[in-house]
C-alpha cells in the first residue's frame, strides 16, 4: 500500500464514520458497467465541496488493490446489488490530488507528480520493471508484469488550467495526461479514469488530450446527479434524523436544479446540522473574489441583471461560448456561464436560464455587492438588517427612510410604476429577512391576496410575522385598511404569536419630495 499507487481505504472509513453520513455508493454500479469501455474516462465538474473528493476516496477504498474493503462496504447500498464483490480491491489504483502538488511545486509540477508515483511503484516493482523508461510505459510495464489494469483518479484535474497563466505549462500538463488516458499504452493498462474539477474541460485548439471523456458538470450531470450533492429526500432524512427545520434548511442551501433534481451544497448541510446552527458555510476566497471581478466587467448590463435575479427572476444565459477559463471570459453569457459552474447561480436546463439558488449564496452576493464599487446599492444593501430592524420595532419613519434609500438604488434597474414593481424593490430592502422568514409574495389570504406575507421560521426566535400591503398614489393608512377589511390575517391561521400590520406607499406625484410613507400596526386578535 502506498500513497499514490494502491492507497487505502482510510478516506472512505473516515467519511462512513462521521457524525454526517449519507450512503453515495450506488454510483460503483455506474463505474463497474464503464470499466474497460469506451466510456471508461469520465470528468466531473461540480462547484467546490459538492463531494467530488468524498466519491474519489470512495472509489478508492473500492477498487484498490493496497486494502480489503469487504466489511466497509457490506452494509451499503452498493451491497443490494449480488455481483457487488466482483470488483472490489481487483485494480491498481493510482490517486492524485493535483492542487497538493501544485502548492509545492507549480513549474516543476509534471515531474514531481512522476517521481512521487514512480517512487511508489519503486518500492512494489524495483527488480521488474525498468524505471527510466517514459512514465505511460512504465505503467505499460507494470500491467504487462502484473496483469492488473490501472483505475486512474486525479482530484483538482483542473487546478493547473485555473492557476497558470504560462501555457507552455498548460501544454506539457495536457501532453501528460494524454500520455495517462489516450496514450497507445493506455489503451492496454487503463481500466477507468475519474477525474474531478471546478470547471468543465477546457477547450484548445488542436488539443486532444481529454476529448475521450464524457463530462458531467453542473449544466448536465445525468446518471449519475443524484451522487453529488444532497438530494431533497436526504436532507428531509437528515432534518428528521437531527430534529432541524427542513423549511429553513431548504431556504438556505437548497436550489441547485440540475436535470430536474433540486439538489444540496452537502459541505453547508453538514455543518448546519453538527452546528445546529443555519449559516454561510460555503466560502472560498478565489472563487468569492470571482463575483465582483465578473460582475464588475458589466458586459452588456450584467450588474442589473444580477440585481434582477437577486430580486427573484430568472435571466437566460447562452451556457455554449465558454471556454471553461476564468482568464477568456469577455461576454455576458461566459461570465454567467463562469458563475454557474462556481455555484454562484443556478440553472435551468429546460428553461436556460440562470438565477441565485438560495439564500447562502445570496449573502455571498451581498458581501460582494457591499465590498464592491456598487454606490447606492451597495449602501442600500448594507441596511437591510437595518430595516428589519425598524419594522420590528415599528419604526414607520426609519422604515420609510431605508425604503427610500432601495428606491434611489433600484430605479434604474427595476421598473418602479406600479405595485408588483415596488413589491420587488422590497424584495431586494429586505435582503436579509429570509434568514428568519418565508416570504411569500402574492399570498391568498382573507378576501384576496397579500403583497407580502413574511411567515417565521422556527429559528425566527421572538421575530413577529409581518403582513405588508402596497400602495401606489394612495395612502400608507389605506393599505393597513385594506389588510384589515379583506382579513389578511387568515393567511397565518395557526399562528399564535404577535403580528405586524404594515402599509407602504410610493407617491410618485410628489417631485423632489419624500416619496414613501409607512404605517406599522400591531393586530390586535
Amino acid at each position: 500500500m502506498g500513497i499514490y499507487f494502491n492507497p487505502g481505504n482510510e478516506s472512505f472509513l473516515q467519511s462512513k464514520n462521521s457524525r454526517i453520513y449519507v450512503d453515495k455508493t450506488e454510483l460503483i454500479n455506474e463505474l463497474n458497467s464503464r470499466l474497460s469501455t469506451d466510456d471508461k474516462c469520465i470528468a466531473v465538474s461540480h462547484a467546490r465541496r459538492f463531494g467530488k473528493s468524498h466519491a474519489a476516496g470512495m472509489i478508492d477504498a473500492y477498487y484498490s488493490r493496497g486494502c480489503d474493503s469487504a466489511e466497509l462496504f457490506e452494509d451499503t447500498k452498493l451491497a443490494t446489488n449480488p455481483a457487488y464483490k466482483k470488483y472490489m480491491n481487483k485494480y491498481n489504483v493510482i490517486h492524485l490530488d493535483i492542487s497538493s502538488f501544485w502548492d509545492d511545486y507549480k513549474a516543476n509540477i509534471i515531474e514531481k507528480i512522476k517521481e512521487y508515483v514512480v517512487s511508489d511503484l519503486r518500492d512494489e516493482f524495483e527488480e521488474n520493471v525498468d524505471f527510466s523508461k517514459k512514465f505511460s510505459v512504465i505503467l505499460m510495464s507494470v500491467y504487462k508484469l502484473t496483469g492488473i489494469q490501472f483505475v486512474i483518479i486525479i482530484d483538482e484535474w483542473d487546478c493547473v488550467i485555473r492557476n497558470s497563466d504560462d501555457q507552455n505549462l498548460i501544454h506539457n500538463y495536457l501532453q501528460f495526461l494524454h500520455s495517462l488516458f489516450k496514450s497507445e499504452e493506455s489503451k492496454y493498462f487503463l481500466a477507468l479514469a475519474y477525474i474531478t474539477g471546478i470547471l468543465p474541460i477546457k477547450k484548445i485548439k488542436d488539443e486532444s488530450a481529454l476529448n475521450n471523456f464524457q463530462e458531467f458538470t453542473m449544466l448536465k450531470s445525468r446518471p449519475i446527479t443524484q451522487y453529488y450533492g444532497f438530494t431533497e429526500e436526504e436532507v428531509m432524512m437528515l432534518c428528521r434524523q437531527y430534529n432541524m427545520d427542513y423549511e429553513s434548511m431548504k431556504a438556505w442551501y437548497n436550489g441547485y436544479l440540475i436535470d430536474g433534481l433540486h439538489m444540496y451544497n452537502p459541505n453547508s448541510v453538514s455543518m448546519a446540522l453538527n452546528y445546529r446552527d443555519f449559516d454561510s458555510y460555503w466560502k472560498n476566497t478565489s472563487s468569492f473574489e470571482s463575483i465582483n471581478t465578473f460582475i464588475n466587467m458589466n458586459y452588456e448590463g450584467l450588474r442589473d441583471d444580477i440585481v434582477n435575479m437577486l430580486s427573484g427572476k430568472k435571466l437566460y444565459v447562452n451556457t455554449e461560448t465558454f471556454q471553461n477559463d476564468f482568464s477568456t471570459v469577455s461576454s455576458k453569457d461566459e461570465a454567467l456561464t463562469a458563475l454557474i459552474h462556481l455555484g454562484y447561480l443556478g440553472y435551468d436546463r429546460e428553461e436556460e436560464s440562470a438565477f441565485i439558488p438560495n439564500y447562502e449564496v445570496k449573502k455571498a452576493y451581498q458581501a460582494a455587492l457591499c465590498t464592491g464599487n456598487w454606490g447606492k446599492i451597495g449602501k442600500s444593501i448594507a441596511r437591510c438588517d437595518e430595516l428589519l430592524r425598524a419594522t420590528i420595532n415599528c419604526d414607520s419613519d426609519k422604515v420609510a427612510e431605508i425604503i427610500e434609500l432601495a428606491h434611489e438604488s433600484y430605479t434604474s434597474v427595476l421598473r418602479y410604476n406600479d405595485e408588483n414593481s415596488l413589491s420587488c424593490v422590497l424584495t431586494m430592502a429586505y435582503f436579509t429577512a429570509p434568514a428568519y422568514y418565508n416570504i411569500v409574495r402574492e399570498m391568498p389570504a382573507g378576501k384576496g391576496y397579500a403583497d407580502m406575507v413574511f411567515i417565521p421560521r422556527e429559528n425566527a426566535g421572538k421575530r413577529p410575522a409581518i403582513i405588508i400591503e402596497l400602495k401606489c398614489d394612495k395612502t400608507a393608512e389605506a393599505a393597513v385598511k385594506q389588510i384589515k377589511d379583506r382579513r389578511y390575517e387568515g393567511a397565518l391561521a395557526g399562528y399564535k404569536g404577535k403580528l405586524l400590520l404594515v402599509g407602504i406607499n410610493y407617491d410618485s406625484q410628489n417631485g423632489e419630495k419624500k416619496h414613501h410613507t409607512c404605517v406599522i400596526e400591531e393586530y390586535e386578535k
